[in-house]
């Protein structure tokens, strides 16, 4: 099955892809994942990425699409895949749809003051990653990784002005998709807004 995972930052589109990963056994493909992976590599599309990267710029649609392309051409993505934060735009999904059949497309509704709420929360360990949250999971101490002992702190992105602006880019640029893909009859919507074991239920329901 060869699904692709649409919602708005916050909408726990990372959590929810790992727990599906469990469910489908199919891998978990992120734009940021590739791009790391085509760096290490050293590919000459990985090169590319790192000097734009580097620049402090986007990385363009072209050269993702050629990197979503590789990436998708693997042995592990020949069953299926969940494709996370790709296609962002209409002219990627576009570009997609030549290359690769898509079976689903999943958009997991939250609405924005639920997103606010959720990121406005959200603490990370700068050591390990874990992500914590002051309402939901807050650490054991408030500053203090219950995982490695790291450093937990908000990231810029995280605060309420950066948080907004996010929101902004997505309804712009990535909202587009749900009345693209709707119109092809390969939208389901899955509601958000729940606990995690909730969401996961309403996804394989919205499977089914």
């Amino acid at each position: 099955m060869k699904l692709i995972f649409l919602g708005p930052p916050g909408a726990g589109k990372g959590t929810l892809a790992a727990k599906a990963v469990d469910i489908l056994k199919l891998p978990h493909i992120s734009t940021g994942a590739i791009f790391r992976s085509a760096i290490a590599a050293q590919s000459p599309l990985g090169l590319k990425v790192k000097a734009i990267i580097d620049a402090g710029k986007l990385v363009d649609d072209g050269t993702t699409i050629e990197l979503v392309k590789e990436r998708l051409a693997q042995a592990d993505a020949q069953k299926g895949y969940i494709l996370d934060g790709f296609p962002r735009t209409i002219p990627q999904a576009e570009a997609l749809a030549e290359f690769s059949k898509v079976d689903k497309v999943v958009n997991f509704d939250i609405p924005d003051t639920s997103v606010l709420e959720r990121l406005g929360g959200r603490r990370v360990c700068r050591k390990c990653g874990h992500n914590f949250h002051i309402i939901f999971d807050k650490p054991k101490k408030e500053t203090v990784c219950d995982h490695c002992g790291g450093e937990v702190y908000t990231r810029d992105d995280d605060k309420p002005e950066a948080v907004q602006k996010r929101l902004e880019v997505y309804r712009a640029q990535t909202a587009p998709l749900i009345d693209f893909y709707r119109k092809k009859g390969l939208l389901v919507d899955v509601d958000a807004r729940p606990a995690v074991d909730q969401v996961v239920e309403n996804f394989k329901h919205a499977l089914a």
